[in-house]
């Protein structure tokens, strides 16, 4: 019998309750499409077959071909101005009229402008980037010049992470569904260490709910990094996500303790805030909640508005180190149009304050979820910073067993009333909402979910 996968990205597709959801698809035209599909792209967990096809994407919502619309608190992170923003279409509309693709030899305007603003808005000290069309790329960028920079190759990275699906985002990456059945060897020097996780401390520390409770713990998790940092002695860079998109909240000091840890053995911090960053917490980026400062920080998804595929890796001024080779040149580097989006997308963050509607929406949504755990014992916790959202289901609170058979109930519940997020490590019911949703949105979801809730109460 083969060893099974540990989900983390997202819920099976082929579970007991996604068999069900797949016979209540009678639609003939989504059948036929999601048939085609299936026909053509190459199967693979949690995303190929599909569960639905597509017809909309609009605002906060999309709209299958039966024209039943899903409030949208999963958006892959890319929909934080909405889908579909109307000044975003506009400017790349305009930008293909006027510019639609610069040969990565010639400097264009758009392209400096948007790396001007990405300085401007990040960690203080970042003043060097490249860009790519997707995060993992992004990261790989990261990884050639820790390595550049620091003469060496070993990194540190945590188990349970996603950093991208290359040979070198995966090496580095902590899920065992991008890391499984590919023969041979990943990347050498990929050291991982378990993750900070208060609720579920892989350290074996209870209950930490307090500045006293981490006192007692010491900050393991943090410390098991500088004893790696110690012991292999020759490290280029520890490469985590500031919050974890599972998610997980770090804990009081555990950066700034990493950071220290980091300068202490010449090793480099890269933050990968690709779905993190450009407000999703209700900070710009993740890492602004810790005050620390990485040396390398990667964003992508939402940099395209929802619309392109664009991402960035910006470094410090003095890792500017690879001048006499070449670790980037992607044929879409400097594209006129992608950079357009971002730019866009960047201004529209800004003007219409999403990042504080992120944060505000965030507080709510989260007092709402801590009253429903009062009320639901299968609520196990309740975290999240801004619009990274967690709500964890366990068997009972005492023994904390993953209640995953529960959560993808729960999950095809919420979809059949019309509310669509994932579930990651296989219980946690995971909501990203886009930067624009508003009280009665987020209402709504809230009402989905205790419903479903209260129907399971009395079902059992």
């Amino acid at each position: 019998m083969g060893h099974r996968i540990t989900l983390g990205e997202g819920e099976s597709n082929q579970s007991y309750h996604r068999t069900l959801w797949d016979a209540s698809m009678t639609h003939a035209p989504t059948q036929a499409l999601v048939a085609k599909d299936t026909r053509y792209f190459m199967r693979q967990s949690v995303s190929t077959p599909c569960m639905n096809a597509i017809e909309k994407a609009e605002g906060a919502y999309i709209q299958d071909k039966q024209g039943r619309r899903f409030l949208d608190f999963h958006g892959n992170n890319v929909h934080h101005i909405g889908y579909g923003h109307p000044r975003l279409k506009a400017a790349i509309s305009e930008q293909m009229d006027q510019l639609p693709f610069a040969p990565r030899r010639y400097a264009c305007d758009v392209a400096a402008e948007l790396a001007e603003e990405l300085v401007n808005i990040s960690p203080s000290g970042l003043g060097k980037l490249l860009f790519t069309t997707g995060g993992s790329d992004a990261n790989e960028i990261a990884l050639k010049v820790a390595r550049a920079a620091t003469g060496r190759f070993k990194t540190i990275s945590f188990w349970d992470s996603f950093h991208g699906a290359g040979f070198g985002a995966a090496s580095v990456g902590g899920e065992a569904l991008f890391r499984s059945h590919i023969a041979g060897p990943l990347l050498p020097g990929t050291e991982h260490v378990a993750p900070f996780g208060c609720y579920r401390c892989p350290y074996g520390h209870l209950n930490i709910e307090s500045d006293d409770d981490l006192e007692r713990c010491g900050l393991a998790c943090a410390n098991m990094v500088r004893y790696v940092l110690e012991r292999e002695g020759d490290v280029a860079a520890v490469i985590a996500e500031p919050a974890r998109a599972a998610p997980y909240i770090p804990p009081t000091g555990f950066w700034k303790a990493v950071r220290q840890a980091c300068n202490d053995y010449g090793a480099l911090l890269i933050f990968d805030e690709i779905p993190t960053g450009l407000g999703k917490t209700g900070r710009m980026f993740a890492c602004d909640h810790d005050e620390v400062e990485p040396d390398i920080l990667v964003m992508g998804k939402a940099l395209g508005g929802g619309i392109l595929p664009i991402a960035a890796c910006l470094v410090r001024s003095e890792l500017d180190v690879c001048e006499s080779f070449a670790i980037g040149h992607y044929t879409h580097e400097k594209n006129p149009v992608t950079s357009r989006a971002a730019l866009t997308t960047l201004q529209i963050i800004e003007e219409e304050g999403l990042v504080e509607n992120a944060a505000l929406m965030g507080d709510y949504c989260l007092e709402r979820l801590a009253e429903l755990k009062e009320r639901f014992d299968v609520i196990g916790d309740v975290r999240g910073r801004g619009l990274l959202i967690g709500v964890e289901l366990v068997e009972d609170r005492v023994s904390k067993k993953p209640a995953n058979d529960l959560a993808e109930e729960i999950f095809y519940r919420c979809l059949s009333q019309g509310l669509s997020f994932k579930i990651t490590m296989g219980n946690i019911l995971t909501w990203t909402p886009p930067l624009i949703v508003t009280k009665d949105q987020m209402d709504f979801a809230l009402s989905c979910l205790q419903s479903s809730l209260e129907q399971l109460s009395a079902d059992r």
